[in-house]
């Protein structure tokens, strides 16, 4: 590392290991703004199914990723938040509460963390790791729908708490990759929750929206409803699934597959003109002509078996009728043209694709909701930094108020 790219206070730097790319994106805070800092970005190695198998290969992609970032921003990157998503994610919803001691008074921060810790004393099995506390609402004496009680009175203070979890082991795997490469961890974030902090709006969380992202092995997704999270999940199809189905239906080798598949796939056979078709080389080395038909009557039918696998995930959680906006597409397999309409007649809500909010200074190719984890990350961590500060100054102003009016 070279002494002109000295460690930088203000910079927020995210790391998203996903099954196909390695990505690392460096924004600086100005004047409360992350803006775009730099980027890198390599092909994923070391993955299966979503989850490090190799961490040698794997922790070599992200110290690329990584370098590349340092070169593009100026700066030395030893620091990261890492997005933690896939099949292992579960979430569960929990209540807890208590009687305030001497009576009715004033709320506090600590009031807070009482009720929520004892919200999430419940028992999970030993290598689950808790990634988010989410409050739902805080109920004060019996009155619902309170966001944040703190200064309030009152002699009862309850919360309705989602817990979003997820292995332990494939998240130690996560933070011991990051320091192989050189990198220390300072926070996970789940990236369903990331995605959608850059691609829904405050409306669409109020309504009630379901936020998929459409991943390589698998799909996560996180229902908003009122404002707060209320379901977290994750259905074990993805983009991959996709493209093997292409390669085994037409005899073809997987990366010639993916070609086909993003250049001429469509979720929708009736969209498809009938006699359109595209000239192929067989896996032999014959040339022979292709239905363009063909290829969507492979991939129509696994489209919809994800919507059902997404469908009946919201129905177990309850929040299926509850999506009032909809359901957001986002991530690389959200771009296979017609899975908007296959989400609308599979779930019966309205679809939109997610692309996520731009960064100042960010460049047209991260404008894309393969990107949106990433982006969202840097969102998430700087919104979480921001309010640990508020926090922390007014717990000083406090302390200060104390020791002031004690003499």
């Amino acid at each position: 590392m070279s002494a002109m790219r000295p460690k930088q206070e203000n910079l927020i730097v995210v790391l998203d290991i996903g099954s196909a790319w390695t990505r690392v994106l460096a924004a600086d805070v100005n004047e409360n703004v992350p803006r775009y800092r730099g980027h890198g970005e390599v092909e994923s190695a070391g993955m299966r199914k979503g989850l490090i198998a190799e961490l040698g290969a794997a922790a070599k992609c992200v110290r690329a990723a990584n370098e590349k970032a340092e070169r593009v921003a100026r700066a030395n990157i030893d620091e990261c938040v890492v997005g933690v998503g896939g099949p292992h994610i579960r979430g569960l919803n929990t209540s807890g509460g208590f009687q305030l001691a001497r009576g009715m008074r004033e709320i506090t921060r600590e009031d807070v963390r009482t009720a929520v810790d004892r919200a999430r004393a419940i028992e999970r099995p030993a290598d689950r790791e808790i990634l988010h506390l989410l409050p739902r609402e805080f109920i004060l004496d019996d009155q619902r729908g309170i966001f944040d009680p703190v200064g309030m009175v009152g002699a009862k203070l309850e919360v309705e708490l989602h817990i979003a979890t997820c292995s332990g082991s494939a998240l130690q795997s996560t933070v011991t990759c990051a320091n192989r490469a050189g990198i220390e961890v300072s926070e996970a974030v789940l990236e369903s929750l990331a995605a959608a902090e850059c691609t829904l709006s405050g409306d669409e969380r109020e309504l009630g929206v379901c936020l998929l992202d459409i991943g390589m092995h698998s799909s996560d997704l996180v229902v908003f409803f009122e404002g707060a999270v209320v379901f977290t999940a994750s259905v074990p199809i993805g983009g991959a699934h996709f493209t093997n189905d292409l390669a085994i239906g037409l005899h073809l080798p997987v990366a010639q597959a993916e070609e086909l598949k993003r250049q001429y796939g469509n979720a929708v056979v009736t969209a498809v003109p009938q006699l359109a078709e595209v000239e192929i080389t067989n896996g032999d080395g014959a040339r022979a002509t292709l239905l363009l038909r063909t290829i969507a009557e492979i991939l129509e039918p696994r489209a919809r078996e994800l919507m059902h696998y997404v469908r009946e995930s919201l129905r177990y959680g309850e929040v299926y009728d509850a999506l009032g906006a909809g359901c957001v597409l986002t991530g690389g397999g959200s771009l296979l043209p017609g899975m908007l309409d296959v989400t609308e007649s599979q779930l019966r809500v309205p679809a939109r694709a997610g692309l996520p909010v731009r960064l100042p200074h960010m460049p047209e190719e991260l404008n894309h909701p393969a990107w949106a984890v990433s982006i969202g990350m840097v969102l998430y961590a700087h919104r979480t930094r921001m309010k640990r500060a508020t926090e922390d100054h007014s717990l000083r102003a406090r302390l200060r108020d104390l020791f002031a009016a004690s003499y």
